[in-house]
């Protein structure tokens, strides 16, 4: 197994510019969403990773060079196999309320995943390949699976799999660990208020070694022109992706105090269908939607070349990715063709979904309805409370014809998306159930052979592209505004941000 450092430090800036509401040692970001639980395996967002990145550990650990090292194991054996996973694991280590970390947290982390508790969150799915955890002395364990994992070890780093203390739960109980989350992170919380804010301070005991930050504070502000004047004011000091405007680039790069870093990201959107009833129920009038957008303008014309036209709902990072798949073109003459065909009227009405705090977002919408009313369709635009879009509308399938979805693809493989969009029962697939898709969905999970899988995932991405379960729209380039006061920081293209070796100026 390959041997790494665990934490690497790159400076990304260095001017000596004092922010006035700051104190040194101490670093805010601006966040655009609370996640409303801190629990592993109660989230999908990325912008509770990054923050659970600081406050919880996996086995593995994956930084923003995207290498898999080892995190709370120090190494790991493949046996029988590839049917069963022996963990050797890292001693010494503690929880932020001082419960020692060992065999027995690991089997309670994954019997609780793996169980009721997990099934009424959205991570189990990605993790059904485990049957059973053993613990085979107290700090080694055997994880039995069902069939080999070729991204389990991936998994292993975020999200679901993080561990979690079980004196602490058992003592607290679930809701209270919602709220008041412990971990064996570099961070620990010390208060949360909902809707607000998140305060960390350092875990001077960790094993990785203390942060050189003593405390970290995210500000949850969902209204991206309010984080970037924060920033410029010098009150915060990092804003998080997918915040920052792309028309606010060249005045944030422009302020003395701040600047844009931006870096390739796994994230990708796309507007989605309501397969199963209405005008896009039909194959035809879903591929009459797409054609008669031109995204490559879009891309050009709003997203400042900061993204790139996807066939697939995946980006070029993504493992699985086709680059000989060629997206939809922009014909609106052929969409015309298609919605004639579909018995489609003039002035046919639908409804497209999004994000209400996604300014950026919501003027892709704008233009994607204006080209839709180009071939004869009325869009209309409705605008969500983040939180209540993506808990309560999509995954009750009380969405109109298209909704926006957007989607981080972090563990750089198209069985997370793919799995989670397109099989049968799953959270973000209220609409849709072929039964051709499942069978290669669960097929490729299983497959060990890189070239073979690759080839299975590439088809996938064909077949659901020919059925147009979805617009892809682009892969956007993950964009941090960054304080210039910030040092060390090293933007991760998942917004998995580790804080560890982060130091700020006074």
């Amino acid at each position: 197994m390959k041997k790494t450092t665990l934490f690497k430090a790159c400076t990304l800036a260095v001017a000596m510019a004092a922010a006035s509401a700051s104190h040194a040692g101490s670093l805010t970001i601006a966040s655009p969403q609370d996640p409303g639980s801190w629990d592993p395996i109660d989230t999908f967002l990325v912008n509770w990773a990054s923050v659970g990145t600081n406050i919880f550990d996996g086995l593995t650990y994956r930084g923003p060079d995207l290498e898999l090292v080892p995190g709370l194991a120090i190494s790991w054996e493949e046996l029988d196999d590839g049917k069963r996973i022996r963990f050797t694991l890292r001693e010494g280590v503690v929880f932020h309320n001082g419960e020692p970390f060992d065999a027995e947290a690991v089997k309670f982390t994954f019997d609780r995943l793996l169980g009721d508790e997990g099934a009424r969150g959205p991570q189990r799915s990605n993790y059904t390949a485990i049957s059973h955890v053993t613990v085979v002395d107290d700090y080694t364990v055997d994880f039995f699976l069902y069939q080999p994992d070729p991204v389990l070890l991936t998994k292993l780093a975020a999200y679901g799999a993080m561990i979690v203390p079980p004196g602490y739960i058992e003592e607290h109980g679930e809701e209270y660990f919602d709220t008041h989350p412990v971990g064996t992170g570099p961070f620990k919380v010390v208060e949360y208020t909902p809707r607000s804010d998140v305060k960390l301070e350092a875990f001077a005991e960790h094993w990785g070694g203390a942060p050189k930050l003593d405390s970290v504070t995210y500000r949850f502000i969902s209204e991206p022109s309010t984080a970037v004047a924060e920033l410029q004011a010098g009150r915060v000091d990092i804003v998080l992706p997918p915040t920052v405007p792309i028309g606010m680039i060249d005045s944030i790069n422009a302020h003395p105090n701040a600047e844009v870093v931006s870096v390739a990201s796994p994230t990708v959107e796309a507007m989605r269908f309501n397969t199963q009833s209405g005008i896009t129920a039909d194959e035809r009038v879903r591929q009459a939607i797409i054609m008669a957008v031109d995204r490559q303008a879009i891309v050009d014309s709003i997203l400042a070349g900061e993204a790139s036209v996807i066939a697939s709902f995946q980006g070029e990072q993504s493992f699985g990715f086709d680059a000989s798949l060629e997206p939809y073109p922009f014909d609106p003459q052929r969409a015309q063709e298609l919605l004639a065909e579909a018995g489609v009227e003039p002035g046919t009405e639908l409804q497209i979904d999004i994000r209400g705090n996604d300014a950026t977002f919501a003027e892709v919408a704008q233009v994607v309805a204006a080209y839709l009313q180009g071939v004869g369709l009325n869009a209309s635009i409705q605008p969500y409370e983040t939180n209540v879009l993506l808990n309560d509308i999509i995954p009750a399938g009380r969405t109109g014809a298209m909704f926006q979805q957007k989607w981080g693809g972090w563990t750089f493989d198209f069985d997370n998306t793919a799995y989670l969009m397109y099989h049968s029962g799953e959270r973000w697939n209220p609409y849709d159930s072929d039964a051709t898709l499942d069978e290669m969905l669960d097929a490729q999970r299983s497959i060990t052979d890189r070239a073979e899988r690759e080839t299975l995932l590439q088809f996938v991405a064909r077949y659901t592209k020919e059925r147009a379960l979805e617009m892809p729209l682009y892969s956007l380039n993950a964009l941090y505004g960054v304080g210039r006061r910030v040092e060390n920081f090293e933007p991760a293209p998942d917004n998995r941000i580790r804080l560890t070796d982060v130091d700020v100026t006074e």
